[in-house]
């Protein structure tokens, strides 16, 4: 697709070119971080717990409150135990019962910029829908977005600057800064935990509070870590794909009128952009104890980043694999993770896109990208997003 490589001319984004990497799994002579591209090689990573280990943050001297309560640091059978607490609150039921409030909430965003021959889709929709979705069902106030959304670009652009800074201090520097944008998160989800202890609720942050882990109840700072991973992983993926997906379908106006015309295909439309457009290409692991990948010998305690993008791009796996191909059936695709970690917030992500996707086709006949001012990637290797996305109405 020339448009999406022109918009994201990021080398580092080589699923985005067709370019497929020299080997299966390579180590990064500047950084010392292991990289897996191929799909069974992936899968073989993320399906193994016991050798590639989620504590990514023993690695990075991460403080211990920063890895209380975060699922995504956990390994079994911790991990297990605590993601018990919030199956429930996104199983496929509960996430369907959501689908009108979904479609009412996109209507009024929606509302808000009706008239205007022009919106930016990520700014008035793709990221105030989620987070609005995700705040209610953690019960904290949904106007408090400007600061999640401030917190969120800290640490990505500090991520974006770490991976270009090579001298030790300004390393420190960066993480400290993070670190600083972490602890707002935490500050401010226990605070709305300390109301709950005294305040029951039934919402999500609630039975949080509530919950009882091998008899005992999750402390505040493990309440708010666990929390804050659900608020942020439960917006941005959703935001990401949205976005994505209208890009991917406007790349593709036959495509697009295909669903335009057919529905059905909404869903296998959303799977295929998150395949083609993975939003994070990179899940973290480290390595317990010695092993071989692809013939690879991976020693102990060793980082290895996972290439999400580039194992959606396996063209052992994915026939045509740098082609957008809605009639991909199986399209299994690693978007979401695989094994214990998948995305326990994947039905939401999908309910929301899907709602989404269908009003904007309703809504909107002749929504196009704007050419005099052409949508903008995130500057940060570790996604593959859209930082913003002009769009003509009319």
């Amino acid at each position: 697709m020339a448009e999406l490589t022109q918009w994201n001319p990021d080398p580092r984004h080589f699923w985005l070119t067709g370019r497929q990497p020299a080997e299966l799994v390579d180590r990064n002579p500047q950084t010392g971080v292991w990289r897996v591209y191929g799909y069974s090689e992936s899968v073989k990573v993320l399906a193994d717990p016991k050798t590639f280990s989620s504590n990514t943050g023993r690695m990075a001297d991460m403080e211990v409150k920063f890895l209380e309560g975060n699922l995504l640091e956990m390994d079994p059978p911790d991990h297990g135990k605590l993601r018990k607490v919030v199956n429930h609150a996104f199983g496929h039921k509960v996430v369907a019962d959501l689908e009108p409030r979904v479609v009412a909430l996109t209507h009024e965003l929606l509302d808000a910029v009706a008239g205007k021959d022009k919106v930016e889709l990520i700014r008035d929709l793709a990221y105030p829908l989620p987070v609005i979705v995700i705040a209610e069902l953690l019960g904290i106030p949904a106007s408090d977005r400007h600061l999640f959304k401030r917190w969120v670009d800290e640490m990505t652009e500090q991520a974006h600057e770490y991976s270009h800074i090579e001298s030790d201090e300004e390393q420190e520097r960066i993480l400290k800064h993070a670190m600083e944008q972490m602890q707002h998160f935490v500050d401010y989800m226990s605070e709305h935990a300390a109301h709950r202890r005294r305040t029951p609720s039934d919402d999500l942050l609630g039975t949080l509070v509530e919950a009882e882990v091998d008899g005992r109840r999750l402390t505040d700072t493990e309440v708010a870590n666990f929390a804050n991973v659900l608020l942020v992983n439960g917006h941005i993926t959703t935001t990401m794909v949205l976005g994505n997906a209208v890009l991917c379908l406007e790349a593709h106006p036959d495509t697009r009128e295909e669903v335009r015309a057919d529905r059905t295909k909404v869903p296998a439309a959303i799977e295929e952009s998150m395949r083609y457009l993975t939003p994070f290409p990179e899940m973290g692991r480290v390595t317990n104890v010695e092993t071989t990948v692809a013939g690879k010998v991976i020693p102990a305690d060793q980082m290895v980043a996972v290439c999400l993008g580039a194992a959606n791009r396996d063209p052992r796996q994915f026939a045509r694999p740098d082609v957008f191909d809605i009639t991909r059936d199986p399209n299994p695709h690693l978007t979401f993770g695989r094994g214990i970690h998948f995305c326990v917030g994947a039905p939401l992500a999908r309910l929301e896109s899907r709602v989404v996707l269908n009003v904007l086709l309703d809504r909107f006949p002749n929504l196009h990208v704007d050419h005099d001012d052409p949508p903008v990637f995130q500057a940060s290797p570790y996604v593959t997003a859209l930082e913003k996305l002009p769009m003509v109405t009319t």
